[in-house]
């Protein structure tokens, strides 16, 4: 082997083990997390919908109890399986989630105002 190519070999096998070293946390994340952090994502944009009057008192109270019923379902999950959810359980709430989301913006976005 010349050195030219031996060089070469030896720079790649440097950067397979140099993408290998990295940690975990940087390449998944944390389902539970995520849920958690579309429910709060969620609830910010249902306060900031009542503060700018594009939803009804009525609106943000449905939308509220829709994120609360998709977080108590989380805890059923969560501690049916001992604090992880499955792969259908996850697809789930994400299904949930994106059904309350799609409600959050229709209903902002529905010109209706608050009585004054």
């Amino acid at each position: 082997m010349n050195v030219r190519t031996a060089s070469l070999v030896f720079s790649m096998s440097v950067c397979a083990v140099s993408a290998s070293a990295q940690s975990p946390a940087t390449t998944t994340a944390d389902p539970h997390a995520t849920v958690n952090q579309r429910l709060e994502n969620q609830r910010d944009r249902i306060q900031a919908g009542r503060q700018d009057d594009q939803l009804t008192r009525g609106e943000a109270t449905r939308l509220r109890a829709d994120d609360a019923a998709i977080r108590a379902q989380e805890r059923v999950y969560r501690r049916a399986n001992g604090g992880t959810l499955t792969k259908g359980e996850r697809r789930q709430l994400n299904r949930e989630l994106n059904h309350t989301s799609r409600q959050i913006h229709r209903d902002r976005h529905n010109n209706r105002k608050p009585k004054s």
